[in-house]
């Protein structure tokens, strides 16, 4: 299943995360894509927060009808364009639930694994991974198919991170390293009996010089061609049953072309 989800919300007031997404959906234009329409409700300069959690009620209210269209339709498979990072606990959960064991890479300059009390910025995209761990806000427990564990967790392009982050990451031994090394990578899942896999990937990951139109900037980031290879080689060795594309926020054709390898690579 394709879904079209240009939830911005999470971020707190990153409206221009939505369309970014839509830039993405025109350069694939691909009719098989299901949009999935975004909550009305307050948010952004006029939002509220609830739990720690800025914009609860649009989050939560769209997350159920994102929830709700995947459940219907019961595919094997999810490749989603958003959007931010929260949106994430939805086909995660979902995917991990029919696939027991799966691996989840996270192509991400951020570690997103904070809970909200924790959270400087109380946006809900700096904490998907922590509420897939079961260890989020309880009232939004609803809205996953399973919880994960943090062995199943493996950053990629993790460079900027809080320190109750950092404290997660240390409690769970989740694989964090500073460079990325591709076949020490596909050995750790291999390890760990891992046949499937869902792509995560912020676009923030990248270093800036490569791509810089993202809703973060973070310096030394992996480069475009790093990803590529990772992406290439992580499809060869295991079976890829769920991608995402997210924050990316170019509304031009000409400035998305850098990234089309890798949209292709997830999204095709």
């Amino acid at each position: 299943m394709k879904i079209y989800f240009p939830q911005w919300q999470g971020s707190g007031t990153g409206t221009i995360i939505e369309p970014g997404a839509k830039t993405i959906l025109d350069y694939l234009d691909d009719e098989e894509f299901v949009s999935v329409p975004l909550s009305e409700l307050p948010a952004g300069n006029n939002r509220e927060k609830r739990y720690d959690i800025n914009n609860y009620d649009a989050i939560t209210e769209q997350l159920h009808r994102l929830k709700e269209t995947i459940e219907r339709a019961n595919p094997r498979t999810l490749k989603t364009i958003g959007g931010d990072c929260g949106l994430e606990i939805v086909p995660v959960s979902y995917l991990n639930k029919r696939y027991s064991n799966m691996g989840v890479i996270w192509f991400d300059a951020h570690a997103d694994i904070n809970k909200p009390c924790d959270s400087p910025s109380c946006n809900f995209h700096g904490m998907p991974l922590r509420t897939l761990l079961g260890e989020g806000e309880t009232k939004m427990f609803g809205l996953l198919s399973s919880t994960i564990k943090a062995a199943q967790i493996h950053y990629v392009g993790l460079r900027d991170i809080d320190k109750t982050e950092q404290t997660r990451i240390d409690q769970g031994n989740i694989y964090a390293p500073r460079l990325l090394d591709v076949p020490t990578l596909v050995q750790t899942l291999k390890s760990k009996g891992i046949k499937h896999l869902y792509l995560h990937f912020d676009f923030d990951c990248l270093e800036p010089n490569d791509y810089a139109k993202t809703y973060y900037q973070v310096p030394d980031g992996i480069t475009i061609m790093e990803a590529e290879t990772c992406i290439a080689a992580l499809k060869k060795e295991f079976t890829i049953v769920g991608t995402s594309v997210l924050e990316s926020i170019t509304t031009l054709q000409k400035e998305l072309q850098p990234i089309t390898p890798i949209i292709d690579l997830l999204m095709r």
